[in-house]
């Protein structure tokens, strides 16, 4: 009877250390699991890390060869960029751009940068053409957008331009008084108009003179069609 017991009592001993070594070779398997897991999300970490860096590489290596992609530029605000220049200058050098961007598609190109310094007086070699772009072009387009033209203006207010570069040749002919101004250091002198007035009130004040310049003209408009009708009736009569 004892001896029965004691079997038992061994089958038992021997049944808990199976289930045992069974429990602990299932809990080496998750651990090797989550370990291989953990291995491919490193993996997948570095291919992407990799992958980036050698992005940035590529694109740098285009640029050093002048292959560069242009890259579409955000939309920006001339007014809030460029506060150092009021509404009227930002016009007046939005109007020059839109009169030598004579393919309308938005840009300045070498032929229709050529043209302008010829208009101006001022005619570049293709070389020289092709330094002044160089020299503000941001996105490697080998052309001028408007805020890289907007960017001629603000190195020449801020003293940044060399005295045998074209575009300095370029601010100072072009007839826009940020220009002239730039030349003779226009930094000092819109710090000085900063401190005079403030952005905010400047800003209105230059919106209502434009809104005060429109009413001028449609009631001139308004006078010159009644002028119209009366000599008209007179005729009629």
């Amino acid at each position: 009877m004892a001896s029965q017991e004691l079997a038992q009592k061994l089958q038992r001993r021997l049944q808990l250390e199976e289930s045992g070594a069974v429990a602990e070779g299932e809990a080496e398997a998750v651990k090797g699991a989550a370990a291989a897991g953990d291995m491919e999300e490193r993996s997948c970490l570095t291919a992407s890390a990799g992958a980036e860096l050698s992005a940035k590489l590529c694109r740098r290596q285009d640029i050093n060869e002048g292959a560069a992609q242009p890259r579409r530029a955000a939309v920006f605000n001339p007014y809030t960029e460029f506060k150092e220049f009021s509404r009227r200058q930002i016009k007046d050098m939005e109007r020059m751009f839109r009169l030598y961007d004579s393919g309308r598609d938005g840009y300045i190109d070498l032929m229709e940068l050529k043209l302008m310094m010829e208009k101006l007086g001022a005619p570049q070699t293709h070389l020289g053409l092709k330094n002044m772009i160089k020299e503000v072009d941001e996105d490697f387009d080998g052309k001028l957008s408007f805020r890289e033209f907007l960017l001629i203006f603000h190195k020449a207010a801020a003293g940044e331009l060399e005295e045998d570069s074209g575009l300095l040749t370029l601010a100072k002919l072009s007839e826009i008084d940020v220009s002239i101004e730039g030349v003779k250091g226009a930094k000092n002198f819109f710090e000085a108009k900063a401190q005079a007035l403030s952005s905010a009130s400047k800003f209105e004040a230059e919106i209502k003179a434009e809104q005060d310049e429109r009413k001028r003209e449609e009631e001139a408009r308004k006078h010159r069609r009644a002028a119209f009708r009366e000599l008209k009736s007179a005729f009629t009569q």
